[in-house]
């Protein structure tokens, strides 16, 4: 049996199907809150069990490295991806116990790796929650570069990374919300936390040495990186207003 259309009752057609990008975006949503769900499962147990504490406390993050053994830079890499995703956690105390343990070298080392797989953990959660709804939203212009250009934003995002005063955690979720390549992101993200990942790292190490004279140079090297990327930023932020001033009267 046939209805007026021609289709055999019960069966679906082209027009009842659900659109291949309509059924991605459920599919992306659905993931995204299942991550969700496992963050904030995991917080809760954190936080039950005063695991939370430790993240504030570089001489206990430091016994427990000293513990694991071999496993000591699985377990700094795995603390920095739970703090990078879980945004209220501080990454600091970290690298400073991973320089403590590991010297300045080995101890960058693990931060960067550290800090890398959290953000790019971080960059791939908000990617699967909204870059498909913004592209809905925007469409082509989303690759054209409306939110900036593929190199442009990469720049920014080394731009931040230096910048102590703009979360790490925070730039890795928007930067997922923007059409920033993966391996751009990572490069970038790469780049501009490894200067500072030498010097907490460096610190933590001068700090086991016990060398006053060490610690106060690691201490005003730290002070002087803050300040070079604020530096940095009031320059670009003047050279611009008097590049709009130009403009203007060049117009007016």
């Amino acid at each position: 049996m046939y209805d007026s259309e021609g289709k055999e009752p019960g069966s679906w057609s082209d027009a009842d199907a659900v659109p291949p990008q309509e059924d991605k975006l459920s599919r992306h949503l659905i993931l995204g809150l299942l991550l969700i769900a496992v963050i904030a499962v995991a917080y809760i147990i954190l936080h039950r069990t005063g695991t939370l504490s430790l993240f504030t406390d570089s001489e206990k993050i430091r016994t427990v490295i000293t513990k694991a053994g071999v496993l000591g830079p699985l377990v700094i890499i795995g603390f920095f991806m739970v703090a990078v995703v879980i945004n209220p956690l501080p990454s600091a105390p970290i690298a400073l116990a991973a320089g403590f343990a590991y010297g300045h070298t080995w101890g960058t080392i693990y931060v960067v790796i550290g800090s890398v797989s959290g953000a790019f953990t971080a960059f791939i959660i908000a990617r699967l929650l909204g870059h498909d709804i913004l592209y809905r939203w925007f469409g082509e212009k989303l690759r054209v570069g409306l939110l900036g250009s593929q190199w442009g934003l990469a720049g920014m995002i080394v731009v931040f990374r230096l910048l102590p005063f703009i979360s790490f955690d925070i730039v890795s979720y928007a930067a997922g919300l923007t059409n920033v390549t993966w391996w751009r992101f990572l490069l970038a993200t790469t780049v501009g936390i490894i200067p500072t990942s030498f010097l907490l790292a460096h610190f933590g190490s001068e700090m086991g040495s016990g060398d006053p004279a060490r610690i106060g140079i690691t201490v005003l090297l730290l002070g002087f990186m803050t300040v070079i990327p604020v530096m940095l930023k009031v320059f670009m932020d003047r050279r611009r207003r008097n590049e709009e001033k130009l403009h203007d009267k060049g117009t007016g």
